[in-house]
């Protein structure tokens, strides 16, 4: 799980742009599943038939990634750019991205700012060592997305990269459909695209595939750095079972079951009220006339940081929960 996770979160594929990460997971996947689908949006549907006993469930990790979007090039040479999804100023002052044709550059601001607090993309810059604008335009084009670029690393059990939001997901799904040998459940595994700007395919796969259950799978911040905002979520502590955020209430059928599965299997958990921020569950939830939905989320530091760091301990037991639910009644 840990090399796999490597090779993910290395990959590019920001809201919009996810086919080099879709393809990784097809090929990761496709020994171990009865279909395999892409549908018009391009979320990777893959499926794992049931006895025909069980219910429809929907497992989603979305596998796009935050970004910087290409709205200009000044005569200098210098990209200026918008985001894509959740950017903070702070988060890529002096960070190193790359486009997906590997081109590398460096997010700067304008030398006039003084105060970091009045600073904002719009003065901010993306500089790729381009001598003027013709040669910039060359390498980049209006449009193009440039992601964090931080490889992998590991201090004991702690790992730290970009992209754990959501390739830890990715990773459980992965691992999951993996393990589940026989189910009475027909298994939706979905992995989502667009996530970052408004649960947009998680919404369009779950409408196509009706679900009886919906769980996402995504990372979860945390309440255990200095001075943190409050919150009962520890690295290290097990997966998180999702009790709240902004964009659904967990049901509760749903999120009881979780517990009950993980005190049955000896799975250390954390119940998470997150006061901000959403996964794909609060998409699937509102689907047609509803669909119980909940979540498991691996507790993360930093999100949408270009070093964001998890537990391989909680990534490895939100796994154990996930395979414990669906190789069991719901």
């Amino acid at each position: 799980m840990k090399d796999l996770l490597g090779l993910l979160t290395a990959t590019y594929g920001p809201s919009g742009n996810e086919d080099p990460i879709r393809e990784l997971i097809e090929n990761e996947i496709k020994d171990y599943v009865d279909e395999l689908s892409t549908d018009a949006l391009g979320n990777l549907i893959a499926v794992k038939k049931g006895n025909g006993t069980g219910k429809k469930v929907m497992i989603a990790a979305h596998m796009d990634q935050i970004g910087l979007i290409v709205t200009g090039i000044d005569d200098k040479g210098f990209l200026r750019f918008s985001n894509i999804g959740g950017v903070s100023v702070l988060n890529i002052i002096n960070r190193r991205v790359k486009f997906k044709d590997g081109t590398c550059g460096v997010v700067s601001y304008e030398s006039e700012i003084d105060d970091i607090k009045k600073l904002t993309l719009q003065k901010m810059y993306i500089d790729i060592g381009a001598k003027n604008k013709e040669e910039a335009a060359e390498r980049v084009e209006i449009g193009d997305v440039a992601v964090y670029d931080a490889p992998m690393f590991a201090s004991g059990d702690r790992l730290s990269a970009c992209a754990m939001d959501n390739r830890v997901g990715c990773v459980v799904a992965i691992e999951a459909l993996k393990r589940v040998k026989e189910s009475d459940h027909d298994l939706y595994f979905v992995f989502t695209v667009q996530e970052e700007l408004g649960l947009r395919g998680a919404r369009t796969s779950a409408y196509g595939i009706m679900p009886d259950i919906g769980i996402a799978l995504d990372v979860t911040l945390t309440g255990d750095t200095p001075n943190a905002r409050r919150m009962a979520i520890k690295l290290g502590q097990g997966p998180a079972i999702k009790v709240k955020d902004s964009s659904v209430i967990s049901h509760p059928m749903v999120k009881n079951l979780m517990i009950k599965r993980a005190k049955e299997a000896n799975i250390p958990y954390q119940l998470e009220v997150l006061e901000a921020g959403g996964t794909d569950s609060g998409a699937i939830h509102l689907t047609a006339s509803g669909v119980p939905s909940g979540v498991i989320s691996v507790p993360c530091r930093y999100v949408h940081s270009g070093q964001e760091m998890i537990d391989l301990r909680d990534m490895m037991q939100a796994t154990d929960l996930l395979v414990a639910i669906l190789n069991k009644d719901l």
